[in-house]
């Protein structure tokens, strides 16, 4: 059996406000002629389909469309929800979905009642683990005693693992593939995942899944190996600045008679790129250097001395896709504390030091002005206190 892992599709999640729905249906039809091309029999998406709990009307639509244009290809897909979306959404019409080859793993107490697929070596187990939340989860699944994901997970698996028992001593040739939605130890986060711990300890240990053929696993959206059998894909498409580096990919997985007979990864193709610039605004529109990211993402850092007008707008006349600008000074160490900044000097410096810091350098005008406001105020004070003073002493 030939299967094809992705996860964390995110559906209806936007990029410093900017839709990625087109972005997303790109990414799918590429999945999808990837099942074409690799004669993939099965795909597994161990959570997240959604970004949203309640997705809008596009989402569900791309969404649906991606799941038509994987099962037209020709494989059947096993899907659980993570942490951002809703099981109950998710798997609404899920017995339905089953008939036409959409398996929809979202119920908790049904953790370990797998999806049975047959290959010429006989039956192989899809299990899905939707994301467990311990304080939601422990009472369905008869743990009260459970605090953290490790915890929970460990219940979870203790189901998997007695029912695998029982379905290998009945077939021996069994083999299993597992899907589960957790930050395993060894891990690395992209900074685009959403914490998954509200209380306790949210990671889980890669030994917590012993005794499975493959472990697909959702959540980080990096391609990671924590072991041979234990993979995270990542996320088709990048979902934060810090994945720029990131080349995305999806697990091609091979099971033969004996279980696991061989992993490969496949690059999915770039879609739009990101792009990191630094430099004035002068530098970032007129630089042939910076050609290559017309066409990306761009998030821009500006190091003009005085803070330019309309900044964005004029980088979107050349990087149409520019989503993010923020202007840093080009001097000053912005690390010092307040109090080492303005140590041993006067109140007439520090204004002025505070004038320049968010606008630029004060006119000998203005200077004037500081000057008299700072008398003004200095001749109030000592008003005040004599008046104080003659309270007292009388």
């Amino acid at each position: 059996m030939r299967i094809l892992h992705t996860s964390d599709w995110h559906i209806g999640r936007t990029f410093h406000g900017v839709d990625l729905l087109a972005d997303q249906a790109r990414v799918l039809d590429a999945i999808a002629a990837l099942v074409v091309e690799q004669s993939v029999d099965v795909v597994v998406v161990p959570g997240d389909v959604y970004d949203r709990s309640i997705p809008s009307a596009d989402a569900v639509a791309v969404c649906n469309r991606g799941f038509e244009a994987i099962r037209a290809a020709g494989a059947v897909i096993v899907a659980t929800s993570g942490n951002h979306d809703s099981p109950v959404r998710l798997g609404a019409g899920a017995s339905f979905a089953a008939a036409g080859g959409l398996h929809l793993l979202t119920r908790v107490g049904a953790l370990d009642a797998p999806i049975v697929l047959d290959d010429a070596h006989g039956p192989v187990a899809f299990y899905g683990i939707p994301y467990l939340e311990p304080e939601i989860t422990r009472a369905e699944l008869g743990a009260p005693e459970a605090r953290s994901h490790a915890d929970i997970l460990d219940v979870a698996m203790a189901r998997v693992r007695a029912d695998l028992d029982t379905r290998r001593a009945a077939a021996p040739g069994l083999r299993s593939v597992l899907l589960a939605h957790a930050f395993v130890v060894g891990g690395e986060a992209t900074g685009s995942e959403r914490s998954i711990s509200v209380g306790g300890v949210e990671t889980v240990s890669a030994s917590s899944f012993d005794g499975v053929d493959y472990v697909a696993l959702g959540h980080l959206h990096s391609p990671q190996t924590l072991a041979e059998h234990v993979r995270y894909s990542g996320s088709p498409l990048p979902y934060s600045f810090g994945e720029r580096s990131h080349r995305k990919a999806v697990w091609l997985i091979d099971l033969d008679a004996a279980g696991l007979a061989a992993v490969d990864r496949i690059e999915l193709p770039v879609v739009r790129g990101l792009s990191q610039l630094t430099g004035t605004l002068d530098e970032l529109l007129h630089d042939a250097g910076f050609a290559a990211a017309e066409e990306h993402y761009v998030s821009a850092v500006l190091t003009d001395a005085l803070r330019p007008v309309d900044a964005m707008r004029a980088l979107q006349g050349r990087f149409p896709h520019a989503v993010h600008m923020e202007w840093q000074r080009p001097e000053g160490n912005p690390e010092l504390r307040y109090r080492e900044r303005v140590h041993g000097r006067s109140d007439l410096e520090v204004a002025q030091s505070f004038l320049s810091d968010v606008r630029s350098e004060a006119s000998a005008g203005e200077i004037r002005l500081l000057e008299d406001a700072l008398r003004s105020a200095t001749a109030a004070e000592s008003v005040a206190a004599a008046g104080l003073a003659e309270v007292t002493s009388a």
